[in-house]
């Protein structure tokens, strides 16, 4: 990989990102932050992010297992609990998960992968009323581009501080902040279902991609460029239709225009307007 997309000043980001948290979490009125703490390098950075610009104790940071999920998942989280020093708690989903799919046994792994995030989400924003706290996102670059996430699941939340950093960049950003090496070391997965990694389920590696999607993204390079910068022809077609695809996933619900001035369309006014 190109070092200018792995290379970041890790410090500069930790400042912006924490000034970003902090000034977001304010403009709501509010003061603390509830997310997943799967026990992965993304949420894991997230967590360490909001305890700095929040205080530790403005964090309740909760693991959601399902009975297949991996138990140092959970271990791991706790590590980054002890690391952070945030509030901890741990909710088990599979009653609900188990009693949904009880109609629909033959339901796919996808299927039951897309309601384990749904209902992850839906438990953080029951949890964010209970504690007057805003949602963090735990979404890297990589991901919503390629749409490697579930819509109103893992990808929602009400602000997420690492959606603009690649994930070879999330891996530079957690050695900064000092997380444990368990959480760093292990290969990305989602833990959806045993032995589930990232990598092996996209079919390509986070170093490879990262590499392509800074020359299509960042540098918009069109294919023959890119073919050019000796990328793969295929490759380069089949991460642009991941892009192209899960466009739906990275924009608002869109909103049928009736009037002059249409939600989303023409009224976007910053959030605190008013103000």
């Amino acid at each position: 990989m190109p070092a200018r997309a792995s290379t970041i000043d890790a410090a500069l980001v930790e400042r912006l990102l924490v000034g970003f948290i902090r000034e977001e979490v304010a403009s709501a009125g509010l003061t603390d932050a509830v997310l997943g703490l799967s026990g992965g390098i993304d949420s894991a950075v997230s967590c360490a992010l909001a305890a700095r610009a929040l205080g530790p104790e403005h964090v309740l940071a909760i693991c959601m297992p399902y009975a297949s999920s991996d138990p140092a998942s959970e271990r791991d989280a706790r590590e980054v609990v002890s690391n952070t020093g945030v509030r901890f708690d741990v909710v088990e989903i599979t009653p609900q998960i188990d009693a949904y799919f009880a109609a629909v046994p033959d339901a796919d792994r996808m299927r039951r992968g897309n309601k384990m995030a749904r209902e992850r989400m839906t438990i953080l924003y029951d949890r964010s009323a209970a504690e007057r706290a805003l949602v963090i996102g735990t979404s890297n670059k990589t991901e919503l581009l390629l749409g490697y996430g579930t819509l109103f699941g893992d990808m929602a939340s009400a602000l997420n501080p690492i959606g603009d950093l690649y994930k070879i960049q999330v891996f530079a950003l957690a050695r900064h902040l000092g997380l444990p090496a368990s959480v760093i070391d292990k290969p990305p997965s989602a833990d959806l279902w045993a032995g589930q990694t990232d990598e092996e389920e996209m079919g390509f590696g986070y170093d490879e991609v990262d590499a392509l999607l800074l020359e299509m993204v960042e540098r918009r390079l069109d294919d023959s460029q890119l073919a050019a910068e000796g990328y793969d022809p295929e490759f380069v077609t089949r991460v642009r239709r991941m892009i192209v695809s899960s466009q739906f996933k990275r924009r608002m619900p869109l909103i049928a225009k009736l009037t002059d001035r249409t939600i989303n369309q023409d009224f976007r006014y910053p959030r605190d307007w008013g103000r």
